[in-house]
Parts: C-alpha cells; structure tokens; sequence
C-alpha cells in the first residue's frame, strides 16, 4: 500500500526514536510530515483536531511524551497530561485508522523479567501508570498497535537524548556514572526499532508488540559495552545497587519477551552486544 495523498503523521520527531522513524520511511509512505513543538503544541487540543482534520493522516506514529521516570514524578500533572489526555486524543481521533503508541518495558514492576505480551502491568510509579492508562485506551481500537520498547540507543538531533549520548556527556565532563549491576533490561539501537516499526506498519499489525534487544543486559554491561567505543575517554565507570538508589522505585528486571515480533519480522531483531560488535562505524 502506498499512501500519495494523505501524510503519515509522526509526533515527537526530534526525539530518538521520531528521528530514526523520519530517516528511515520505506517508499510505501511517501508522505511524513514530522512533528515537533514548532509545527503545534500537542497540549493545545482544538489546534490538534484542526489540524487532523486537514491533514487526515493517514497513518499516526505517536513518539512524544514524557519518558524520564524522575521527570514524570516531579511533574506529574503535565506528565498527565501529555502521556495521558493528548495521547487518548490522539487515539481517538486516529479511531479508522492505524495508530501507532510507544509504551515501555516499565508498565512492569521488574519482579520476574523475560516479560511477554501476555504479562499484566504492574508499574511503580507514576511514568509507568501514565503508560498502563494509555494502553488500555489504545486498546479499544481493532486497528491500533502498542510498541513496548526497552532503552534505546542512538545518536539524537539534540545529542542527549540516547542512553549512550547520555552516558557519554557525563563521562566527557570528567563525572563517573555509577551504573547499576542488578537491574536489567533489553538494549536496543534506534533505528533497529524504527526498521520493526515500519516494518509492522506496512503488514497493519495491531495489538500489543515487545520491540527490544535481543538480550538481557545490566546497566553496568551496557557501560562496559558503550565504554570500549570511546578509548579516547578515560573517565570510569562505577559499579552501584539499585537497591541503594534514593530516588523513585526501580524495576529492577523488566527485559522482555520478544518472540512475538520475531515470528514476524523479515530480519530478526538483534542482540545489543552482536549489534554493536557488527556495526563499529556506526556513530554511537
């Protein structure tokens, strides 16, 4: 299916994964218009529906939000609202149409780990339970598509943005990050997650989808990993418990199930570490 007329809609595209999602448009969607603040506020409701109405997408990938946990918490009314309220908007508006919501490995306490799509929800604080909400809006929809994703990694317009951008700012500065070697999760490259998304978006997958590394790691193996990359950089990185971090609740074990996705995609979703290992010019 080619889409000529009508433009795909992809919210949130100076974040990490909206970026990748912008660069990486197969033929078949031949019209994306990238969203950002400077085209409309997603907070201003009437100016949304205006202008959906105009465009009448065709097809709607919703990447923006709020997605730093301790953000979310210090702010949760607009955390609220723009995880919550604009996305339930959005979905509704999307209601005939494929409509594409990101959500996260932390709608689950991290209790169990190698969660499938089959798991309940149980976030511990509030990003995780802006995110429960939403999927259950979401999922009133035959046509929409959840993405659970893990951490994702990448080189973003604003260079902050990536787990790996992130890491490598605070070693530059001369500040160790300690990195904790008891909570895991499932590592992926960006554009490994924008691949599966279009990739499911032309096959008009709906329901939930776990798109995320192929591997468990800590967050002290992804350091080790990211750290090999930038010999130049003589910064260490520190070893640390989550169990003795002093800020919001952390799952400690939320990688997950994604074998669900594998059956479906043409090229399999690959490990971080094989990733990196096969990709050493990639810029990262």
């Amino acid at each position: 299916m080619i889409f000529e007329m009508n433009p795909i809609w992809i919210t949130g595209a100076n974040g990490l994964i909206g970026n990748y999602l912008v660069q990486t448009a197969p033929p078949s969607f031949s019209r994306v218009r990238a969203l950002t603040r400077n085209d409309f506020d997603l907070l201003d409701f009437k100016t949304v529906e205006r202008e959906f109405k105009k465009d009448q997408p065709q097809l709607v990938i919703h990447c923006a939000a709020i997605t730093s946990v301790a953000e979310a918490q210090k702010k949760s009314a607009l955390a609220k609202k723009i995880n919550v309220e604009a996305t339930k908007l959005l979905a509704e508006l999307a209601a005939k149409i494929q409509f594409i919501f990101f959500s996260t490995d932390l709608v689950f306490d991290g209790r169990q780990g190698n969660y499938s799509e089959k798991d309940l929800p149980n976030p511990l604080h509030l990003y995780g339970e802006t995110k429960v909400a939403v999927e259950e809006i979401v999922l009133r929809h035959p046509k929409h598509l959840i993405i659970r994703t893990s951490i994702n990694g990448g080189i973003s317009r604003a260079c902050n943005r990536g787990f790996n951008e992130q890491l490598r700012l605070s070693l530059q500065s001369g500040k160790p990050m300690k990195l904790f070697t008891d909570e895991f999760r499932s590592p992926i490259f960006a554009g490994e997650t924008a691949r599966a998304i279009w990739e499911l978006a032309e096959k008009n997958c709906a329901g939930i989808f776990h798109v995320a590394g192929a591997e468990k790691l800590s967050r002290w193996q992804i350091g080790e990993l990211l750290a090999k990359r930038w010999p130049e950089i003589k910064t260490e990185i520190k070893s640390g418990s989550a169990k003795d971090f002093a800020g919001p609740p952390r799952a400690l074990d939320t990688s997950l199930d994604i074998s669900k996705v594998q059956r479906i995609l043409s090229k399999p979703l690959p490990k971080f570490s094989e990733w990196l290992a096969a990709n050493p010019n990639e810029p990262f």
